[in-house]
């Protein structure tokens, strides 16, 4: 695709498309998508951290998942993937501010310095963390006993990216998404740079937003639904996110 921005007509081409206002909702999209692409590249959400930990998530997403979690007020928050422990130190401080709850994460290795980083935190007796793969059923019944009954659960998978871990981790841990809440399949945008530098070019297919529309299609106890935000004001329903087709809500 061939772009050309003249910003004295005030246009935005895509050469042999289509020709928008360059201030329009179209031209908007356009330039978000690139603007995912070469931020991807060039490590753009390496550059964050939250309460002292890297984070490394693009600011966006963490807004509409913070509006996610106000309005279903969990109890217990499930995430697979720590890294550095940026997101279990973001949504322990969620949990704080909301005056209730707890995070369990779980990652196949837990390097010893993001251990020892994670559990000397502020926030370290609100998380809970289990070494393991998050597939593994002992460590899937580990996790289990975390949750205590009648407790609302709120699940996000950010392990292992490939299209099989993903869909077995969606069957393994759809049992604890409580109705009304949601689970977040995040970083469904490798389908979309595939081609580019540092990836390959089968995730085209290999990748979480295969596995989260696939699972959704499946079944009718969840159903694929972008949250809105909390306020009637926004004006263009575009996402500049590294989750598309993220949330599944679960329903019944």
């Amino acid at each position: 695709m061939k772009i050309v921005i003249d910003t004295e007509a005030g246009t935005l081409e895509r050469v042999g498309e289509r020709v928008d206002p360059l201030l329009s909702a179209e031209s908007f999209k356009t330039l978000s998508d690139l603007w995912v692409r070469v931020g991807w590249n060039q490590k753009y959400s390496y550059g964050f951290s939250w309460f002292g930990r890297p984070i490394m998530q693009l600011p966006e997403d963490m807004i509409r998942i913070q509006e996610v979690i106000y309005r279903v007020q969990p109890d217990v928050i499930i995430e697979t993937g720590i890294a550095h422990g940026g997101s279990l130190i973001f949504y322990a401080s969620l949990m704080k501010a909301i005056g209730k709850g707890r995070v369990v994460g779980v990652d196949i290795e837990i390097r010893p310095h993001n251990r020892a980083a994670i559990e000397a935190h502020p926030l370290a007796s609100m998380i809970t963390m289990i070494e393991g793969s998050s597939v593994d059923e002992g460590i899937v019944g580990q996790v289990r006993a975390q949750v205590k009954p009648g407790e609302t659960v709120l699940v996000l998978l950010d392990s292992n990216h490939s299209y099989g871990h993903v869909k077995a981790e969606i069957e393994a841990y759809r049992e604890f998404v409580s109705p009304g809440s949601y689970m977040v399949v995040t970083d469904g945008v490798m389908e979309y740079l595939a081609g580019d530098p540092r990836t390959t070019a089968d995730w085209v297919w290999d990748n979480p937003r295969r596995a989260a529309l696939d699972f959704a299609a499946g079944q009718d106890a969840f159903v694929l639904e972008s949250p809105a935000p909390g306020h009637d004001e926004h004006l263009v329903d575009i996402r500049t996110t590294y989750w598309p087709d993220a949330y599944l809500r679960r329903v019944k």
